[in-house]
């Protein structure tokens, strides 16, 4: 038998049934309780959510560990993305250096609040200077975000802590270095995790993913219902009347 047609034709099996599924939902905008409901979940009680929808993939949908959380005492993250490109390591050919670039500042509120600020930095490697510090965190946070991903680098620290705002990020920048902008409006690559304007990010200590709007509202529910199955699987796994057994019969249901 060949195994990698098998695993093809499966695999193709698979991604026709997660599109049938995706074409099958509704999409429903979100309004400040759902938002706050998600806010109360972690990202693995949201991952854990979503995989019950077969919508994409188990190993999609989320940023890979170059992306951490840099303020992991923050409540989770959850806001709609804005996004844009930039450079660092060498002064911008045309315009000036990110002070500059105001003009983009409007079109932010062309997405729903909250509002986090997705940058990718093309620099190869990313990382050399930072567009966000204290100065402009505040600016964001002022302009309705909350937070903001970027594979390259953040700095300020204490100054962004204290606002709040959420940072996740590849690295920790000394200086602002030649940072500029390149781009807005488009989508970008953070961590592997294509993210376009609009989209829906939940994020905490765990790390970053990409929530389906189409079922945003129905997660909070499922996470509740997943809970309470770990809870009753722990309880067994505490007590006096454990055996392999009543694990066994727990697990198949």
């Amino acid at each position: 038998m060949n195994f990698e047609k098998a695993n093809e034709a499966t695999d193709g099996h698979r991604l026709t049934q997660i599109e049938k599924n995706r074409d099958q939902m509704v999409t429903s905008p979100l309004d400040n309780e759902q938002l706050a409901a998600l806010r109360q979940l972690s990202t693995c009680a949201v991952a854990n959510a979503i995989d019950t929808f077969a919508l994409r993939l188990r190993n999609e949908g989320y940023a890979n560990p170059g992306i951490r959380c840099i303020l992991p005492d923050l409540a989770p993250m959850v806001g709609y993305a804005v996004t844009l490109s930039i450079r660092c390591s060498n002064p911008p050919m045309v315009g000036g250096s990110y002070l500059d670039r105001t003009d983009w500042w409007p079109g932010i509120s062309a997405v729903p609040e909250p509002r986090v600020i997705v940058i990718q930095d093309l620099d190869t490697p990313p990382g050399v200077g930072a567009l966000l510090g204290g100065v402009h965190s505040q600016i964001l946070r002022a302009l309705g975000c909350v937070g903001a991903v970027t594979n390259g680098g953040v700095r300020d620290l204490p100054a962004v802590a204290g606002i709040p705002f959420h940072l996740f990020a590849g690295s920790v920048a000394v200086s602002h270095a030649y940072v500029h902008i390149v781009e807005t409006g488009n989508e970008v690559t953070v961590g592997g995790l294509k993210v376009k304007p609009g989209d829906l990010l939940h994020g905490d200590q765990h790390g970053l993913l990409s929530v389906p709007v189409e079922i945003a509202d129905r997660i909070p529910g499922v996470a509740a219902r997943l809970a309470e199955e770990e809870e009753q699987l722990i309880a067994l796994c505490r007590s006096g009347d454990f055996t392999l057994e009543k694990l066994k019969t727990a697990v198949k249901r």
